[in-house]
């Protein structure tokens, strides 16, 4: 199974220019064979990078004013905003792992998620999981998740289970997602460097499954002219973010990547097999846990914040 992992900044702050170009990248990485498609944390319509450049009091009217264009253009699944890209999934039969801001319009109207999404070959969206745990300044963009999404699900390419940015440095999280069976660990982040890429192949030895880091490789000059006071927060020659896309093998070593400073997609070659095959000396969560020392459970019910009774 050829896995595609997408580097390409979004069109910040414009949802439906990044769903278009979703799909255009969806069907580049067709062209060259690849079945699992991975983008970015928050990926549209962008990653909300201005939180932390902006100064506290002084900036609250520039922060207030950017973060309505992000509700704005916030994804909504009840209204449908990802249908262009659940179709190229089903029209290329592949899978898609998917970075959005999530708007919550059937009960706040305004509250956003960092959601994770993953879509089947047949179009359906298998799983969303928002973010548990906002962190930092993120706490001023988006609510925390519940546990509904803290799935593992099957596709093609094998059992298939995310966690967002941070989340992963949650150790508990991440033992709820290796007592599924996972075979492949979807990690959409904005972080990158040599501490990010330790944790990706320390989490791959672990698990004893692949891991794909993914981050959005992006430049001053790729942020729109359009958001208001542009250059007071970023500078066009500056890399805002370096990327760093890679792909982890069960137990650690690195199959390809990491993709530094380059906006493009990594391909790498996946073999569910190979995950299972690893966990015949290490299975943390099967011979090589200790249930008669250690208990832990999770609370997977939606934790709604209003229930109607008519």
């Amino acid at each position: 199974m050829k896995a595609a992992v997408i580097q390409k900044p979004p069109m910040l702050l414009d949802r439906e220019a990044t769903v278009a170009k979703t799909v255009e990248s969806i069907k580049e990485a067709v062209r060259e064979g690849a079945s699992l498609l991975v983008f970015p944390e928050a990926y549209i319509p962008g990653y909300p990078t201005w939180i932390w450049r902006l100064k506290p009091g002084s900036d609250m009217a520039l922060g207030n004013e950017i973060h309505a264009r992000l509700r704005l253009h916030s994804v909504s699944l009840a209204r449908g905003d990802l249908k262009p890209i659940q179709e190229a999934a089903k029209r290329h039969n592949v899978t898609i792992v998917l970075g959005i801001n999530e708007i919550d319009l059937e009960v706040s109207g305004t509250t956003l998620f960092n959601t994770v999404v993953v879509i089947g070959p047949d179009g359906a969206i298998l799983n969303r999981h928002r973010k548990l745990m906002p962190t930092n300044p993120e706490r001023m963009v988006w609510g925390m998740g519940d546990a509904s999404g803290l799935k593992v699900v099957d596709t093609p390419a094998g059992r298939l289970g995310s966690l967002i940015c941070w989340e992963n440095y949650m150790p508990l999280a991440r033992y709820a997602l290796y007592a599924q069976g996972i075979d492949i660990y979807v990690a959409p982040t904005w972080d990158t460097g040599e501490s990010w890429l330790a944790t990706m192949r320390h989490i791959a030895k672990e698990a004893g499954c692949w891991v794909i880091g993914t981050s959005t490789a992006m430049q001053g000059s790729d942020v729109p002219e359009s958001i208001p006071e542009l250059r007071k927060l970023f500078d066009a020659n500056e890399w805002i973010n370096d990327g760093d896309a890679v792909v982890i093998k069960p137990f650690g070593a690195i199959a390809a990547g990491p993709m530094h400073r380059e906006k493009g997609i990594l391909y790498a070659e996946i073999d569910a097999e190979a995950a299972r095959r690893s966990r015949k000396s290490l299975d943390v969560s099967g011979h090589y846990s200790r249930p008669d020392v250690f208990s832990f459970s999770v609370d997977r019910r939606p934790k709604n914040p209003v229930v109607f009774e008519d």
